[in-house]
C-alpha cells in the first residue's frame, strides 16, 4: 500500500526533531576565557584591588546581614540523581566518654572535662553554596576548554576546583522579583524573564554594573524549613534572563534563594540544564544557590557590599559559602 505524503511527513518528524536538537547541542560550545589560556576562575577576574576598595569605602557599618542557611538533618537537598542527604552524628558525648574513655584519661577526668565531637556527611551542592566552573560542561569540555581526559583525576579536577575560587568582595544587588509582583513568593515553576528583571530593577530604582554579584529573590526561602515544599517545583530563571544579567548587566556572579537557580522543565531542546551550562561553561560565571534573601527583602536593602569566601574543597565542583551583606551609603 502506498503511504500518503502527510503520513510520511509525520513519520519523519521524530528524525527531524532529533536532527534539530543535535544541531542545537552542536551550537553550544564552552567559552574561551578572555583572561588567558590558564584562567580557572572566569568572571571572578573582575575583582581587582580597586573594585574591592571602592565598595568597602561605601560600607555604612550599620548592620550586617547573614545570607547563609542552617544545615540540619532533613534539610532540603538535591537527591533526584542519587546524591546523599545531609547527615550529622556525634562521635563523642560527655557521658559516652565516661563509659568508653576513648582518650584513656579516666572517669574522673572525663567527668571534669566534658567533650563533644561530631562528624558530617553531605553532597557539595547543599545549603548556601557556590558552583565552581567545572560543575557543568558541554561536549566533553568545561570552561576555557579544559577536558576531563586531561584534568580530572581520582581526587577531583586539577583545574577550576572550588579551592581556586577567591574571596569575593564586590558590589551586591538584590533583585526582588516576588516583591515587585506584590507576592510573598513566586508560583511553582515560575520562569523569571528578562522583563521581570527590568521591571523589578525599575521599581527598586537600582541599576546593574559590571562586576556585580546579583541575587534573585523568588521568595522560596520562606519554605526552607519544610524540605518537601521547598524542593517541589521551584521557580527559577529563564535562559534569556540569565543572558540579560551577564551580557547586558555585566554580572560577575549570579545567585538566588532556590536550589537549582533555573526551573524545570528545560526550555531548550537538547539541553536539560541550559542556564547552568550557559553561566558556568560558556560565560565563566559562578552560581550561588540557597541564598537567604528574606532579611534584605524585608528591609528593602537592594545594594550592599557582598563578602563571601567558600570552603577550599580541592578539585571540588562546589563548596559551602557563608556570605554577608553590608549595606552601603
Amino acid at each position: 500500500m502506498q503511504t500518503s505524503t502527510p503520513i510520511r511527513r509525520l513519520r519523519a518528524l521524530p528524525l527531524l526533531l532529533a536532527l534539530l536538537a543535535g544541531g542545537a547541542c552542536a551550537a553550544e560550545q564552552v567559552g574561551v576565557s578572555p583572561w588567558g589560556a590558564k584562567d580557572e576562575i572566569g568572571r571572578l577576574n573582575l575583582i581587582t584591588p580597586a573594585s574591592r576598595a571602592a565598595i568597602l569605602a561605601r560600607v555604612s557599618g550599620k548592620q550586617a546581614y547573614d545570607l547563609a542557611v542552617d544545615y540540619f538533618v532533613g534539610m532540603p537537598s538535591w537527591q533526584a540523581a542519587g546524591d546523599p542527604p545531609y547527615q550529622m552524628w556525634l562521635t563523642h558525648t560527655p557521658h559516652g566518654n565516661i563509659v568508653a574513655d576513648p582518650m584513656q584519661v579516666g572517669a574522673d577526668m572525663n567527668r571534669h572535662v566534658s567533650y563533644t565531637g561530631s562528624a558530617v556527611s553531605m553532597y557539595a551542592h547543599m545549603g548556601t553554596h557556590i558552583d565552581a566552573l567545572n560543575h557543568f560542561g558541554l561536549n566533553g569540555k568545561i570552561w576555557n576548554g579544559y577536558t576531563e581526559a586531561e584534568h580530572l583525576g581520582d581526587r577531583g579536577w586539577t583545574v577550576t576546583g572550588a579551592e581556586k575560587l577567591p574571596p569575593i568582595v564586590a558590589r551586591g544587588v538584590l533583585i526582588d522579583i516576588a516583591a515587585a509582583k506584590g507576592l510573598a513568593q513566586l508560583p511553582d515553576n515560575y520562569r523569571v524573564t528578562r522583563q521581570d528583571l527590568r521591571q523589578a530593577l525599575e521599581r527598586q530604582q537600582t541599576s546593574l554594573r559590571e562586576g556585580d554579584v546579583v541575587l534573585i529573590r523568588t521568595g522560596r526561602m520562606r519554605d526552607y524549613d519544610n524540605a518537601q515544599v521547598y524542593m517541589a517545583n521551584p521557580p527559577g530563571l529563564s535562559l534569556d534572563a540569565a543572558k540579560f544579567l551577564v551580557e547586558d548587566g555585566g554580572a560577575m556572579v549570579v545567585g538566588a534563594d532556590n536550589l537549582s537557580f533555573e526551573t524545570f522543565p528545560s526550555e531548550v531542546s537538547g539541553n536539560y540544564l541550559p542556564v547552568h551550562t550557559y553561566l558556568l561553561a560558556q560565560k565563566g560565571a559562578p552560581i550561588l544557590e540557597l541564598v537567604n534573601l528574606e532579611a534584605l527583602s524585608r528591609d528593602r536593602v537592594y545594594q550592599f557590599a557582598f563578602i563571601g569566601a567558600s570552603l577550599k574543597f580541592r578539585g571540588g565542583d562546589a563548596a559551602p559559602i557563608r556570605p554577608i551583606a553590608l549595606p552601603i551609603d
